[in-house]
């Protein structure tokens, strides 16, 4: 009998997992996931069957179809391993894979026999649902899953843990992926500032429920160290090393604290450590080549510093991060890292260049852009000695309307500048055009319309500020 297709698909639609995610290749770099996916299989047996179905997907959007059944079938034993007695609830997520890779193979008969197990095993388990069954489990695979899928997917991500949280507040998985959520939401800095430490509650909480689980140790040190609780977070990451000395995944933390407090060199060994275990991992050389510039810096500060060993470090830092790059392609902080390494070696063109590559990009994030915007004005004012390359830069990232640090980070250095000029007496009325537009961004209306009509004083037949100064009176 011929299944119709459209009804298989209907029914394909109604299905949790991964193809019904909304994960985008275009927001990650694969053959880098499948690196990191693999590493993890290697390292983290228990959490095998989440990985498997995500290594499953990886394969079908590299159209290897063929390979993702095979890492279905190795999740079904994980299934059989770690959940005998649950195997339906655990396996509801893989065989909605499996119906959808068998889809786009075109063997609708076999996707069907997966969507009839997943209606089957639904009723079975839920008396009202015949499809969508809220198990914890699932969010928190879904958690997990957009996750790896980058910054865009973080605050989706919140949410399913969240929702897994709701059913099972004491799990410490569900824990472990909130906190880590949390975490990272603050590093790329979208929290608001009264939010801002809304990690350390969850991360102390994943430590009492699993006190194995060192990697959510390390990121608790990680915020004792924000807050400047730097003694009480190093004990969590010398216990930790302790119990998982041979974990990349708490090593590469362990050296970031190390880095952060200014012992580069137990961090550079801590990461050579870790590059041994898992050496194509990007965010190991990232770490290293962030190391090798710190000591750049350190040298830089002391009386007549040995200019060989300057060189050297520079190299090294340049090697590592050239190595991110080709392996992330959607790491813009590593392209200014690596422009920023040329602009020191006085390789201005390379630096350049290193800035068109993703200056030109159109489906950065606004975080990312802001950042870029900030790293390139400063390229344009300490290197190439523009200030007015550099301001339009500054502003370019001041226009986007989202808080960070970026923003941040550009509206004061715009600001130092021209601020500087009107104290060296060179506070035309440029200067204070653009200090109005900038006052502007920032919703500082009332010190806009003073500026502005400093600017208009200056030069009274400007249109451009004119309109400028009207538009604002009329929005205050």
């Amino acid at each position: 009998s011929t299944i119709s297709k459209n009804s298989l698909k209907t029914s394909l639609l109604q299905l949790e997992c991964y193809f019904t995610w909304t994960l985008l290749k275009e927001d990650v770099d694969l053959d880098h996931l499948e690196e990191t996916v693999g590493d993890q299989i290697k390292f983290f047996q228990e959490s095998n069957i989440t990985n498997y179905n995500l290594l499953s997907y990886i394969y079908h959007l590299k159209n290897s179809n063929e390979e993702a059944l095979k890492s279905l079938q190795k999740a079904e034993e994980a299934v059989q391993k770690h959940h005998p007695d649950e195997i339906p609830r655990r396996s509801l997520v893989t065989w909605g894979n499996y119906a959808w890779i068998y889809y786009h193979m075109k063997r609708y008969e076999e996707a069907q026999t997966y969507v009839s197990k997943v209606e089957n095993s639904c009723k079975n388990l839920s008396s009202t649902a015949r499809w969508k069954i809220h198990l914890p489990e699932i969010y928190a695979e879904q958690g997990w899953a957009l996750l790896s899928f980058g910054e865009n997917y973080f605050e989706r991500a919140k949410t399913c843990f969240e929702n897994a949280l709701k059913k099972e507040p004491n799990n410490p998985d569900f824990n472990a992926g909130y906190a880590t959520t949390m975490y990272r939401l603050e590093v790329i800095g979208w929290r608001p500032s009264e939010e801002v430490n809304s990690s350390l509650e969850p991360l102390k909480r994943t430590v009492e429920l699993n006190p194995n689980d060192t990697c959510i140790m390390a990121l608790l040190a990680l915020k004792l160290q924000d807050l400047e609780q730097v003694d009480e977070g190093e004990r969590y990451i010398e216990e930790a090393m302790q119990k998982t000395p041979d974990l990349p995944y708490f090593l590469r933390y362990a050296a970031k604290f190390y880095r952060r407090k200014g012992d580069l060199s137990k961090a550079v060994e801590i990461l050579k450590k870790a590059l041994a275990l898992t050496p194509n991992s990007s965010f190991l050389h990232h770490q290293l080549g962030i190391c090798y510039r710190g000591n750049v810096f350190k040298l830089k500060k002391t009386e007549n510093p040995p200019q060989e060993q300057v060189e050297e470090l520079i190299q090294l830092a340049i090697f590592h991060f050239k190595i991110v790059i080709d392996q992330k392609t959607k790491f813009v902080a590593a392209y200014c890292d690596l422009a920023g390494m040329y602009a020191l070696d006085k390789r201005y063109e390379e630096a350049e260049d290193a800035f068109q590559k993703v200056l030109h990009r159109n489906n950065l994030s606004c975080i990312d852009k802001q950042r870029l915007y900030f790293n390139y004005g400063n390229f344009q004012r300490f290197h190439m000695k523009s200030e007015l390359e550099a301001i339009k830069y500054y502003i370019e990232g001041l226009k986007i309307q989202e808080d960070s640090y970026g923003r941040k980070k550009c509206r004061e250095a715009a600001e130092t500048l021209l601020e500087q000029k009107i104290k060296r007496g060179l506070g035309d009325a440029a200067v204070f055009g653009t200090l109005g537009l900038i006052r502007n961004l920032n919703g500082e209306k009332q010190e806009a319309v003073e500026c502005y009509e400093k600017a208009i004083a200056l030069d009274p037949n400007n249109k451009e500020y004119q309109n400028a100064l009207h538009e604002l009176r009329l929005s205050i």
